[in-house]
């Protein structure tokens, strides 16, 4: 069971659009800035029509009709400006095809970025963060999250930049030609922006919430899918579909009702910038017709007649009013990708905002020549030979202690969350070479307390100490470098045999790799496939059998050839045939070790030096086999089989 974690305050949208665009600008500024220009010349180009358009009927319609000119006298001015008509067409043209082209390959290369910086962050998270999140939910970050973001880049951020940029510039030459005129087209726009707001507001507040349960969706999918053969065996199928149909339709609902708020918005905008076309139609046509006073910003105190050139900037600003509702529409069409988007973005930069590992440690593991007297001193080569290097601030000395594995934990508790202690009170001592066994039911603490050991979780209170120094003074990394660890459920990835082997020490040469599996007992099993170490192991190793996936499992292990070896019920899924070629194997890896074993079965951890049963966190009770067997405790009736484990 996964457990709680605490839900952060959302980011705000604009907070997510400001923190988006500067990401965006840190990979590819001039770019960027590139493809502004060429977006606004763009727009430019595609508002030019208007002014063309006045131009033609200023400089040519009306000294034809009014000023008695001759073709001949205009002809001049109207190749101009078709010619510059044209040639402002060809290099918007060019520009689009530049800025759209760049968009294409900025966004891909953005994307491959963020995947990056969420991988590498992801690689540096503390184990708590996948004990709190499932992971389809972290999947869906990486694929639908990261596409609607790249709807968002590639789309919706040029189109929405083009058309503020086409909408504010025909504002500002609708100002010029007639103020209030242009009082008309903002009582649209007010109109526009309260719809815009209040259907928006929803579809955004909808699409947010079908991102997170797609989120949720994709996990459980991954949980079904990986417990098929549970499912089939207990015929849960039923109860399976009835509770992922209550997720789907919870995505159902999110969905239908986002897109039903989505798909309102642009014709209602685009209704009433309709509306808005016809009002100031009529309006200038009432100024016309009764030769309204201060028609126009810049004709104040001047009355118009009807005349050629009146009409023609009466259809100069109605054009340049459709173009703009039509713009204000284009914005509205894209409202519900830039929401998806910004969800989208908002979960990545959620993932990308978890504080990574802490780690505090500064005592670091090297190579060392240790002298017959015991003198340790640092060696820049392999040795074999292991210290832990202990720099003191206090004085600036450096002290070398040799690793051998001794272990101890004194009074420790312990909690996943600090309102529920799940560890009370543990001591635990393990002297180099001895094997520790933890006995006890399901959730007594045993695989709590090596999670501890490599710090996976930090204690709450009381001490662990390895060689006599405290574990939250030594780099992680180089803490666990000297642990193995052999869990109970195999984890291999997608290679040969040998890669996997040599996934336990990265500069293994073949021959050690192969040694490590003769010490497991995988060898011969290796030996017989058809492409014996070479063989290209499939998705989570399906083509092995489980025991033959935790034979190469303890091989990896073995190969690192750590001085502290953890193995979680490292036998549990090999059939006793198997188990007793293992345990001899076992036994050879943990000659010289100190390891600490979870096992149901008691027969793997009778040779143990010190057995510790435990139950709801506490120690009950501690012993070798023979000691345990005398007191006739909990362990007695555990191994004469009078009391089970549950």
């Amino acid at each position: 069971m996964r457990k709680a974690v605490q839900q952060k305050p959302k980011m705000h949208s604009f907070k997510i659009l400001g923190r988006l665009l500067s990401y965006l600008f840190h990979y590819y500024k001039g770019r960027m800035i590139a493809v502004f220009v060429c977006i606004a010349f763009t727009a430019a180009a595609g508002i030019s029509s208007s002014v063309f358009l006045q131009l033609i009927l200023a400089e040519v319609i009306t000294p034809l009709t009014e000023g008695g000119a001759q073709w001949a006298d205009v002809s001049g001015s109207l190749f101009w400006i078709i010619f510059a008509m044209g040639a402002m067409y060809i290099v918007a043209l060019c520009a689009s095809f530049f800025y759209n082209q760049t968009m294409a390959v900025v966004t891909q290369g953005f994307l491959r970025h963020v995947r990056d910086d969420m991988f590498s962050e992801m690689q540096s998270l503390p184990i708590r963060y996948f004990d709190t999140h499932t992971h389809g939910d972290i999947m869906s970050v990486y694929t639908n999250d990261t596409d609607a973001l790249r709807q968002l880049i590639s789309m919706s951020i040029p189109q929405v930049f083009y058309s503020i940029i086409a909408a504010v510039t025909l504002l500002v030459i609708m100002l010029i030609n007639s103020l209030w005129l242009l009082l008309v087209v903002l009582l649209g726009v007010v109109i526009m922006g309260l719809v815009a707001k209040f259907v928006g507001g929803r579809s955004a507040r909808h699409f947010i919430r079908q991102q997170e349960v797609l989120g949720t969706t994709e996990g459980y999918i991954e949980e079904m899918m990986g417990g098929q053969k549970v499912i089939k065996v207990f015929c849960h199928e039923e109860q399976a579909k009835r509770d992922f149909d209550k997720i789907n339709d919870e995505l159902c609902d999110a969905s239908d009702k986002a897109n039903a708020y989505g798909n309102i918005l642009m014709p209602a905008v685009m209704n009433i910038g309709h509306f808005m076309f016809v009002v100031t139609a009529i309006v200038a046509g009432l100024f016309v017709m009764f030769n309204v006073r201060n028609f126009t910003i810049t004709g104040w105190g001047e009355t118009f007649t009807a005349s050629v050139a009146m009409i023609g900037l009466v259809a100069t600003f109605l054009n340049m009013s459709r173009q703009f509702s039509l713009n204000i529409g284009q914005v509205s069409m894209q409202i519900n990708s830039v929401v998806m988007g910004l969800a989208g973005a908002g979960r990545i930069f959620e993932l990308l905002d978890e504080k990574p590992e802490a780690d505090d440690g500064y005592v670091t593991l090297v190579n060392a020549n240790i002298a017959e007297d015991g003198t340790i001193t640092e060696s820049a080569e392999r040795t074999g030979r292991w210290a832990w290097r202990h720099p003191h601030q206090a004085d600036g000395t450096v002290t070398y202690t040799e690793l051998k594995g001794d272990i101890r934990l004194v009074d420790v508790d312990f909690g996943y969350v600090p309102e529920k202690i799940v560890l009370h009170n543990v001591s635990i001592y393990a002297k180099p070479g001895q094997k520790i066994a933890f006995v006890g039911a399901t959730g007594a603490g045993k695989t709590t307390i090596t999670n501890l050991l490599n710090r996976f979780y930090d204690i709450a209170d009381g001490k662990i100490r390895y060689d006599g120094i405290n574990i939250n003074k030594i780099r992680k990394a180089d803490l666990r470098r000297s642990m193995g660890i052999v869990l109970q459920d195999t984890n291999l990835f997608t290679g040969t045999i040998m890669e996997n082997i040599r996934y336990g020490k990265l500069d293994a040469t073949d021959e050690e790799c192969i040694e490590a599996a003769k010490l497991a007992n995988a060898h011969d099993f290796i030996t017989r496939l058809p492409e014996g170490y070479n063989t290209v192991l499939r998705h989570e190793a399906s083509n092995l059998s489980q025991g033959q996936r935790q034979l190469i499992s303890i091989a990896r292990a073995a190969v690192a050839d750590p001085p502290v070896m953890i193995l979680d019920e490292a036998t549990s899924s090999i059939d006793t045939r198997t188990e007793a070629l293992v345990q001899r194997g076992m036994d050879a890896l943990m000659k010289g070790r100190t390891v600490f074993v979870i096992a149901h079965r008691l027969s793997t951890i009778q040779n143990s030096d010190a057995i510790m049963v435990l139950d709801h966190g506490r120690i009950i009770e501690r012993g070798s086999h023979e000691q345990l067997i005398e007191q006739r405790g909990t362990y007695y009736q555990l191994y004469t089989g009078a009391f089970e484990l549950e």
